[in-house]
């Protein structure tokens, strides 16, 4: 870059000396010839302006060498300006106490050496009468000697000089009044060259410093450009303080040459001091355009160097937001499932929302990041065309973000409103119709008033059809076609035919109840036959306990076989029904879910307890029992997460591992007892502080839809959900009752692990029934031991009970008469407990159960007899004797 610096001194020498290579003469060279002070310039002008160049007495003048002479003349004859020099010098000699000798060496020194235009040459005679004699003769001898051109004027006195030159322009030893100090004149002589001197090397440093900024090249990373600008801004920091040192320097040279006229008004500056105020003004003037055209360098260098900063600012944080922005794409292009379940399709929604959720941050950066380069370009930067496609690329990847995101909401969206129908379909309607088939007792149905309310339950039940029907296929298809895969589409099959089966089996029961109300004209009271009367019986002491039994007729065992032959048969040729690939698919993606659910509730809840910013928010009645409010739940999610999640996972490809997986682990999963065990306490808890501010922040940090009492549900959601895992993934699922033993055991007898199955789903409802019984061990009150002394709880549930204390089994035939108690017995290996069942409302929170202790008997001293009377549901418990007699009553009949 080019640019004009100032490269003279506005001295008359200045632009024929300054810019030689042999430096001129200044004053601090000849200072010792010029304190001898055998020529000065006073400063006085003639009558036209030519300057008086004056050499004073001086014993010594001709010892003085020529060298010394010519340089200090040559000096004097310099300082005028050119104007003032091109008029010629007045030379004035003074030598009223010298001779002629001195008079006439004098003239011939100056004649010969004298280097500028000579105008008039004054000569102050020897005042000694006989020396003034001899150089009026010598004068007119010798003029032609001399060879000077211009008049020599021989003069007696000062008064005859005054008649040539004016009194204001002689110093006082001529007889003037011009005020003149020969050490200050040579004080302000070396000022104002040194002045001149800090001038010209401040604007050559000026001029090479551009000149290495204009040459510089831009450099190509930040770090590289921030230490180029930081490096020319200190250059040019240094660069203004040596301005301003400079201006400051000539200000006060300034100040002192104007000295007298601001110390007396009536003082006058002679015109060699005008000069030099001259010479300094404009000094200060070139220095102040040197800076200015610097500064205006400067300033479009600095701005290029801010701009190339703010080039690489931007290129770097482009670079970086468009990796994660690609990597953003990439990940949402993984995204190419649309589930084959309502279960996964909420999981990859929950999926596509945290990925949307991370591209929020990259994405608002990569739009600011564009507007900052808008604003680069309207801001005129250089870099125009490197910027602007930056911009667009920018622009366009957050567009297509966008724009995918959405069409793949829309494609889940499609994907859950499929499967939500066929749910509804398989998992509501057809599942509540078999429930309710099954519910229906058919004992109860023998009466023309049980068959009618059984049939209009049915009507009832039907009437719900329409909500839950699929659309015919044509437009099934045509409605979901983007998302429909052979696997929706054979899953949507066999769905449909499930309804159709289900149908067929309401059609049949309505004809069948139909038929028996139209036969009964009066109730039939059923009656269960006698243990002994019936073979197809088992025997009542190999019966399963008290609590659950079987009211099946011959009747309800057919429909039963019916519901074997129309459901099941169908389906078991089709290779899908004993696949577990749909379990278990099912089975890892909850599992997954459950882990990240359990995750989440550790990490933004039970963590959060620690934190010391929400320290403040934490109720008084939550301090330091974090234990009793999640229990057991970080073992819980430790066991899932690192063994049991891994472990299902294995079953992809080897689905015959799943029941192994639950039977491997059986202890491991005892961990839900401690927890159940807990929940009371902790429910409790969260009845106190569940509204706090401290849960609302957690929740709003999680995003959480629910609070966190509905995720401390999720361990006793889970290990029931594995018990119902576990009964779809086995062929028997459909039958609970033991009539139908012989039968499943034909048709399954073939099937690769269903034993195992078998044996698996037993483990697992074996660990509900432990979680279950120790929930209920937990709330007995008002027992004065303990326990976990009485041995393994065998049993445990509520029982009609009739009691008798006296002596005599015959008092037991009167007992029926009174009115029983109700008693929750708790069967162990060491006691039976009876306890009193009681049910609370706390808060207006749902009943809670607890049981008051009563009565307890050893078993080591108790008698059994089953079947009281032939009545199947009692048994007789005998003490002490037959001192204390209880008839005990089940309660509750489990239909099919």
């Amino acid at each position: 870059m080019e640019h004009e610096l100032v490269r003279d001194f506005c001295f008359p020498y200045t632009d024929e000396i300054m810019q030689q290579e042999i430096r001129p003469l200044v004053a601090v060279d000849i200072i010792e010839q010029l304190h001898r002070q055998f020529a000065i310039l006073s400063g006085g002008r003639g009558k036209d302006g030519a300057p008086i160049i004056t050499f004073p007495e001086f014993a010594g003048f001709s010892d003085i060498p020529d060298e010394d002479f010519l340089n200090v003349v040559t000096y004097l004859t310099s300082i005028p300006s050119l104007e003032a020099a091109s008029i010629g010098f007045i030379i004035i000699i003074d030598r009223r106490r010298d001779k002629w000798s001195a008079v006439k060496a004098s003239l011939t020194r100056i004649a010969v050496t004298f280097p500028g235009n000579l105008q008039l040459v004054f000569v102050l005679r020897p005042s000694r009468f006989i020396q003034r004699t001899i150089a009026d003769i010598g004068i007119k001898l010798y003029r032609d000697d001399f060879k000077m051109k211009v008049p020599i004027i021989m003069l007696n006195s000062v008064s005859d000089l005054h008649g040539y030159i004016d009194k204001s322009q002689l110093t006082r030893e001529l007889g003037g009044t011009l005020e003149y100090g020969h050490s200050q004149w040579i004080h302000h002589r070396t000022a104002i060259e040194n002045f001149a001197m800090t001038v010209k090397t401040t604007a050559q440093m000026l001029q090479t410093f551009g000149t290495d900024l204009a040459e510089t090249e831009l450099p190509n990373d930040v770090q590289c450009t921030e230490e180029l600008l930081s490096a020319h801004t200190d250059h040019h920091s240094k660069l203004k303080d040596e301005l301003k040192l400079a201006v400051k320097q000539g200000a006060t040279l300034l100040t002192c040459i104007r000295e007298p006229v601001t110390r007396s008004a009536n003082s006058k500056l002679s015109p060699d001091e005008l000069e030099n105020v001259a010479t300094v003004e404009r000094l200060l003037a070139q220095l102040d355009e040197t800076e200015k055209a610097f500064d205006q360098f400067w300033t479009k260098h600095h701005l290029k160097l801010e701009q190339c900063l703010q080039l690489r600012h931007f290129e770097h944080d482009f670079r970086e937001v468009k990796l994660t922005l690609d990597n953003l794409m990439e990940a949402q292009a993984g995204f190419s499932d649309v589930g084959d379940s309502v279960t996964r399709v909420e999981h990859l929604l929950r999926e596509q929302k945290q990925l949307e959720e991370k591209g929020q941050e990259p994405l608002e950066k990569a739009q600011t990041l564009a507007l900052h380069g808008e604003q680069l370009i309207q801001n005129n930067h250089y870099a125009v065309d490197s910027i602007r496609p930056k911009c667009v690329e920018l622009r366009r990847i957050c567009d297509d973000f966008t724009n995918e995101t959405k069409k793949k909401y829309d494609i889940l969206g499609k994907s859950l409103e499929l499967h939500q129908q066929l749910d509804k379909v398989s998992d509501k309607w057809c599942e509540a119709g078999i429930y309710l088939l099954a519910s229906q007792a058919v004992d109860k149905c023998q009466s023309q008033e049980g068959a009618e309310t059984a049939l209009v339950e049915i009507e009832k039940f039907l009437a719900t059809a329409k909500e839950h029907q699929l659309s015919n296929p044509k437009e099934f298809y045509n409605q979901f076609d983007m998302i429909l895969t052979p696997e929706i589409k054979a899953n949507a099959q066999r769905i449909l035919q499930k309804l159709e089966d289900v149908q067929e089996m309401f059609d049949k029961r309505q004809v069948s109840l139909k038929k028996l109300a139209a036969k009964q004209t009066r109730p039939v009271q059923p009656v269960a036959p006698h243990p002994e009367s019936s073979p197809k019986r088992a025997s009542p002491k190999t019966t399963r306990p008290a609590g659950v039994g079987s009211a099946l007729t011959q009747q309800t065992y057919k429909e039963c076989v019916f519901f074997f032959h129309v459901c099941f048969a169908k389906h078991y040729n089709s290779p899908s029904f004993f696949s577990f690939s749909h379990i278990i698919n099912e089975l890892i993606e909850t599992e997954r879910v459950y882990v990240e659910e359990l995750q989440s509730i550790i990490e933004g809840y039970a963590s959060e307890m620690d934190n010391p910013n929400l320290v403040h928010l934490i109720p008084s009645t939550l301090q330091n029992k974090k234990e009793i409010l999640f229990g057991n739940l970080p073992e819980i999610y430790e066991f899932h997460n690192r063994i049991f999640l891994k472990e299902i996972e294995n079953c992809i490809e080897n689905p015959e591992l799943l029941a192994r997986c639950f039977l491997k682990r059986k202890e491991d999963l005892q961990i839900y007892e401690k927890y159940c065990q807990n929940k009371p306490r902790s429910e409790a808890l969260w009845r106190q502080c569940g509204d706090s501010i401290f849960f609302q922040e957690c929740q709003r940090k999680l995003d959480h839809k629910l609070s966190l009492d509905a995720y401390l549900l999720k361990p006793v959601q889970r290990i029931t959900k594995y018990q119902l895992l576990l009964k779809v993934s086995s062929p028997r699922d459909l039958f609970f009752s033991p009539f139908f033993k012989q039968e499943m055991l034909k048709c399954s007898k073939n099937s690769e692990g269903t034993a195992e199955l078998e044996e698996a789903l037993a483990t697992v409802l074996d660990i509900i029934k432990s979680v279950n019984d120790s929930m209920h061990q937990i709330a007995i009150t008002g027992y004065e031991g303990d326990v976990s002394e009485l041995g393994k709880l065998l049993m445990q549930g509520s029982f009609n009970v009739w009691t008798d204390h006296k002596k005599g089994h015959n008092k037991v035939k009167d007992l029926a008469r009174f009115k029983p108690m109700q008693r929750h017995l708790f069967l162990y290996t060491k006691m039976l407990l009876f306890c009193k069942k009681r049910e609370e409302n706390t808060d207006g929170h749902e009943k809670t159960a607890s049981y008051s202790f009563k009565n307890s008997l050893k078993m080591s001293t108790v008698g059994i007899t089953e079947n009281v009377k032939g009545d199947n549901k009692k048994f007789e418990i005998w003490y002490n004797g037959r001192e204390e007699v209880y008839i005990i009553q089940v309660t509750t009949i489990l239909y099919f």
